[in-house]
């Protein structure tokens, strides 16, 4: 029996073209992510390792958009070739079939796994020092506030009222309970 070829395509942010990864491969199904590779909670990584059977071989662009963490990468890995499934990466032309093991082959899967996580340690390093930079220069970071002075001061008011219900008072102001906490804290 011959399995079908499923792919796997994430990128990070909405914007992004996800048109190049496998677009020379003939597919049966493809799941596609607009997600941060940092973990595998991604609802179409989800639906594509349950929807793989034995026989079935998954065709990823490259290891980092399979995963950004050398451990979630192994055990996708070895969890789809326990159950029967091949995972081929085009980029770094490695190919893990259920059947076989390489000694060479898990090695460099090694490499270039630890390679796509040290990248995203770097990526969110770079972050970090350019937040820190962001905020000794005086930025703001984050979403400009929806409510005008008047209306903070009101929802303190309102608040400060016995038995003011602070869920009504979210609503009527269209934010929600964990805004309306932080404005009342930073009070």
């Amino acid at each position: 029996m011959n399995g079908h070829n499923i792919g796997y395509i994430r990128v990070s942010s909405g914007s992004q073209n996800s048109e190049r990864q496998l677009s020379d491969i003939e597919l049966n199904a493809t799941f596609t992510d607009k997600a941060s590779g940092k973990n595998t909670d991604r609802p179409e990584l989800t639906k594509c390792l349950t929807h793989l059977r034995s026989g079935d071989k998954l065709h990823v662009h490259s290891i980092d958009r399979l995963a950004r963490n050398l451990k979630d990468l192994q055990e996708i890995v070895d969890t789809l070739k326990s159950k029967g499934v091949s995972v081929h990466f085009h980029k770094e032309n490695l190919i893990f079939e259920a059947s076989t093991s390489s000694p060479m082959q898990d090695l460099m899967f090694q490499m270039l796994g630890a390679f796509a996580q040290f990248e995203r340690t770097l990526i969110k390093e770079r972050q970090r020092e350019g937040i820190a930079a962001a905020q000794a220069r005086g930025q703001k970071l984050g979403a400009p506030s929806k409510l005008s002075l008047a209306q903070v001061n009101e929802i303190k008011s309102l608040a400060e009222c016995i038995g003011a219900d602070k869920s009504k008072i979210a609503k009527q102001f269209g934010i929600s309970r964990p805004t309306l906490y932080k404005i009342l804290a930073a009070a």
